[in-house]
C-alpha cells in the first residue's frame, strides 16, 4: 500500500541487523541494510554486472558486490573503487510503527 508514494515493504524487524536482504517491491528489487541502527535502502542489482547486492558481503556503510568486488557506500550509493564507474541508485527510507516504508520514485545515486 502506498501513502504520499512511500511503499510499505517490510517489517523493521526482518531486516538484518548489520546486514543486507533483498527484497521485491512494487515490482523493483532493492536491497536494505542496516547500519548502526538505520536502514538504507539501494537497487539490488549491481551497476557493472548481473550481480545481486543482496549477496554481497555488508561491512560498515560498504557493501561489497559478490561478483567483481567493487564496492558501494550503500548510504550515498557512491561507488568506491574498481571495477565500479557508476553509482548505485539509493531510495530514501523511512521507519514507522516498526515498518519500513521505501519512496520507489526516488532520484538515482548522484
Amino acid at each position: 500500500m502506498a501513502e504520499d508514494n512511500w511503499t510499505d515493504a517490510v517489517a523493521f524487524e526482518d531486516v538484518p541487523e548489520g546486514d543486507v536482504m533483498g527484497i521485491v517491491v512494487a515490482g523493483q528489487e532493492v536491497a536494505l541494510y542496516e547500519v548502526d541502527g538505520q536502514v538504507y535502502a539501494t537497487s539490488n542489482l549491481c551497476t557493472h554486472g548481473a550481480a545481486r547486492m543482496s549477496d554481497g558481503f555488508l561491512e560498515g556503510r560498504e557493501i561489497e558486490c559478490p561478483l567483481h568486488q567493487g564496492k558501494f557506500d550503500v548510504c550515498t550509493g557512491q561507488a568506491l573503487c574498481a571495477p565500479l564507474t557508476e553509482n548505485i541508485r539509493t531510495y530514501p527510507v523511512k521507519v514507522e510503527n516498526r515498518r519500513v516504508w521505501l519512496k520507489l520514485g526516488g532520484c538515482p545515486a548522484a
